[in-house]
């Protein structure tokens, strides 16, 4: 029924539906994720983008995260890099991020990579908390554009492994930043890379 789709019963449902918000361009969905009085915490450890430090309640988030970003940003694809588990409630969850997305007004290709610290309450099961940390944001040329789209379309999204998106990353010099930081995470390092 539709009140049950409101308040997702499972870690992962909210997940989701925050990429639903953030990157299809749909604010209603954020009110699925997040407490009202939820608080985001921004921590960029690169200068090539820009968001306010912090931001106090669902609304000041959702302005933040999905209008004022899709002002600037579309085609955008954000992977979590691991999954919470199915039909399962967490009180916190961290896991690491990637994603791709172009510049309206450029058409430059943004590839980026971080990580997610979230803190959920129990009734109803929403975020009221979330840091993100932005470790990387790379510009590309709006060249780039086919070879990025055709790597990130063909990932499992927006569920992913480390391991899928090293091993069918194109050879794309400017991208190594991004995908070095991406195989430290995985400990497997397919590709031959050393702890």
């Amino acid at each position: 029924m539709p009140t049950s789709s409101a308040h997702p019963v499972s870690t992962a449902s909210l997940m989701r539906n925050y990429l639903h918000a953030k990157d299809e361009n749909r604010p209603l969905y954020m009110a699925r994720a997040f407490t009202t009085d939820a608080t985001l915490k921004m921590t960029l450890r690169t200068q090539a983008i820009a968001f306010p430090p912090e931001a106090h309640g669902v609304e000041a988030i959702t302005e933040a995260l999905v209008r004022t970003f899709g002002q600037t940003y579309e085609n955008v694809f954000t992977f979590y890099l691991a999954h919470p588990g199915d039909d399962v409630a967490l009180d916190e969850y961290a896991c690491d991020w990637f994603v791709g997305m172009t510049e309206k007004a450029t058409g430059h290709v943004r590839v980026g990579c971080g990580r997610y610290d979230w803190a959920f309450q129990a009734e109803p099961h929403l975020a009221n908390r979330l840091t993100i940390t932005i470790e990387t944001m790379l510009t590309l040329p709006a060249d780039a554009a086919p070879s990025v789209f055709a790597w990130l379309t063909a990932l499992p999204y927006p569920w992913t492994d480390p391991q899928h998106v090293v091993q069918a990353a194109p050879p794309i010099e400017a991208l190594a930043p991004v995908i070095h930081w991406i195989r430290r995470a995985d400990p497997v390092h397919p590709t031959g890379g050393t702890a």
